[in-house]
């Protein structure tokens, strides 16, 4: 009799590979939460590395989605993402205040 503390673990669509394995860039390239900061950090590669990879690995169609979805994110990007979350933050703090 199984314990109800015990729960089978969920299937992810596109589990995360391991970071030794090549297909881990591509996937963290994909991924909207990792930033090309944290693959340099985790792999050594950085952006245009990375852009390399992906235009090696990647249909041509496929590449231009990828690059066009990156360069709208500001996710990809570390510092990006910061100031854009400032600026959000900020308009909250006026939209208050002018209630």
């Amino acid at each position: 009799m199984k314990k109800r503390g015990d729960r089978p673990l969920t299937k992810v669509k596109n589990p995360e590979p391991n970071v030794n394995d090549p297909s881990w860039i591509i996937w963290a390239a994909w991924a909207d939460r990792i930033t090309f900061e944290e693959i340099e950090k985790r792999t050594g590669k950085t952006e245009s590395e990375v852009i390399k990879i992906m235009r090696g690995a990647l249909k041509l169609n496929s590449f231009k989605l990828w690059r066009k979805r990156v360069s709208e994110k500001a996710l990809k990007h570390g510092k990006k993402f910061k100031y854009s979350r400032k600026e959000i933050t900020n308009k909250s703090l006026k939209d208050e205040f002018s209630d």
